[in-house]
């Protein structure tokens, strides 16, 4: 499924409509009447009182045929128009007309008269936001800003059902510069909004779901339109790499993780446990010696490369040692726990001139390690994944965090184009980035991955799909997936509060053992 900007959908909508030949006024008919079922599923009450917010647009004009035919079936709505009728022009004044002529119920605001909307308000079960839609840039002036206010006062004893996007978030950015809507849920129309899944947008949608209102999906493909694609579960099943019944270890390839310090032991051993529990067959642990005792009591399963070191930290011979493991490897997993040392940038300058061509995924202080040396990167011959978060993402460009979350999907893109690597910027709705321009973004994860550990099993995730014959958007579009749904499951089962890394882990094999039928 793709994801689309306002830009797009409004070329969309004209493509089906000039060169189709399907005018607005049906395409808004079937909007209303695929957001009509939507509210439907979404009650239970026998006859629920529904308050339909209209502004002016054609947002409004969803909203005049949604009230209509819920009044056709018996239903108990009341529209509340919060725009002079001189205002409504096009396909929407048309759907606005044929409401005054059926003389069916409602209240205008006039004269700035907010109590009447209040009341009517209060006394809803349902309340239906077609006040804005996806044409809002900047502040919501009033009196919608107010109406806003009193949608978001009662909501928690409402039920809000949103028309395409909440009112008040930006359709492109997911920015709200203000006020809102919070919805519990968006009926979005075609395609999901990019702002369903950047900045503030993931707080305002609620639940969402995109539904068919006669746009074809492939016009987006006509029109050349490089779309960001959603991850889906469907999107997982074809990208985790197979696994044959007759494989051996040999099969399933080897890893090489690479991290640790004496302050960081844990880090490394998250990432060699995810490898091992999502199906390499093999892993190495290169590890500070002084911390080899305490790792190899945890993880009795993996192999184990103690290295060289200088306090607590890896000394530049360790890289020696390293080459000569180095091609009986199938992917490379570097960072977890190698905090920052003196001698860093030159230990990971080092490191990455001797490798061999394996897909190489770089986190944690790796990353910080390198920022001042990413022409290596760029010339690397085999595959390199960055998996920053933001405040890595902010290091690696020298800016600031803020500018990061503002622009996540225009970074991430730049970035992956000017070094040539494939970028999993990570985050509450994570994105993925390839050399040549794509973008996936992940619509799943919440607070019971943040803690520490969290990315460390999902560094070993991608290098352990990376061994197994995964291609790199295959193997971070699954691992990033796996990694999140993990996150949501046992969030419901141990509460956010309470899950570890390690239950991540085995809430990825649960997963797997769901995906892979």
């Amino acid at each position: 499924m793709f994801i689309a900007g306002q830009k797009e959908m409004q070329q969309m909508d004209q493509y089906t409509m000039e060169t189709l030949g399907l005018p607005g006024i049906v395409l808004m008919e079937n909007a209303g009447a695929k957001v009509v079922d939507e509210i439907l599923a979404s009650t239970t009450s026998e006859n629920p009182r529904i308050v339909v917010l209209a502004g002016g647009g054609n947002n409004g004009g969803d909203g005049f045929v949604i009230a209509r035919r819920l009044s056709d079936i018996g239903s108990d709505v009341l529209l509340c128009l919060l725009v002079n009728p001189e205002r409504i022009k096009g396909d929407a004044k048309v759907h606005f007309d044929v409401y005054i002529n059926r003389k069916l119920p409602i209240v205008y605001l006039q004269d700035d008269d907010l109590e009447k909307i209040e009341t009517e308000i209060r006394s809803a079960d349902v309340i239906v936001d077609s006040i804005l839609g996806t044409g809002v840039n900047g502040p919501v002036r009033e009196p919608f800003k107010e109406v806003i206010e009193m949608v978001n006062e009662f909501a928690p004893t409402k039920i809000v059902i949103s028309v395409d996007i909440p009112s008040g978030v930006s359709s492109d950015t997911g920015r709200v510069d203000g006020v809102a809507i919070k919805a519990d849920k968006t009926v979005t129309f075609v395609f999901p909004k990019q702002g369903f899944f950047l900045q503030d947008g993931p707080k305002h949608i609620g639940e969402w779901k995109a539904v068919d209102i006669s746009v074809p999906t492939r016009i987006a493909e006509d029109l050349g339109f490089n779309l960001p694609k959603l991850i889906t579960e469907s999107l997982v099943k074809h990208s985790v790499p197979a696994r044959p019944p007759h494989g051996h270890k040999g099969t399933f390839g080897h890893v090489l993780v690479v991290g640790g310090s004496k302050a960081y032991v844990g880090a490394p051993l998250f990432t060699a446990k995810s490898v091992l529990k999502s199906g390499a067959g093999l892993v190495t642990l290169a590890i500070p010696e002084s911390i080899y005792p305490m790792a190899a009591a945890q993880i009795p399963e993996a192999l184990f490369l103690p290295l060289s070191e200088m306090d607590g930290h890896f000394a530049v011979s360790a890289i020696e040692q390293l080459n000569e493991k180095l091609p009986q490897m199938d992917s490379l997993a570097i960072g977890p726990g190698m905090s920052r040392f003196p001698d860093g940038e030159r230990w990971m300058r080092t490191f990455f001139e001797k490798l061999t061509g394996q897909s190489i995924v770089v986190d944690a202080d790796s990353l910080y390690l390198l920022r001042n040396n990413l022409e290596l990167v760029k010339h690397y011959k085999g595959a390199v994944i960055f998996t920053p978060h933001p405040g890595e993402m902010a290091t690696l460009l020298n800016t600031t965090v803020k500018e990061v979350e503002a622009n996540r999907i225009e970074i991430a893109k730049a970035f992956a184009k000017e070094h040539k690597v494939y970028l999993l910027l990570k985050g509450h709705r994570s994105i993925i980035a390839s050399p040549n321009g794509e973008i996936y973004i992940n619509p799943h994860g919440n607070d019971a991955l943040g803690k520490g550990g969290s990315g460390d099993v999902l560094t070993g995730l991608i290098a352990s799909f990376l061994a197994q014959g995964a291609d790199p958007i295959s193997a971070l579009v699954s691992a990033s997936y796996l990694h999140a749904r993990s996150g949501e499951e046992k969030g419901k089962e141990l509460s956010t509060y309470g899950v570890l890394p390690v239950d991540i882990i085995n809430g990825i094999c649960e997963q797997l053992n769901f995906i892979v039928k």
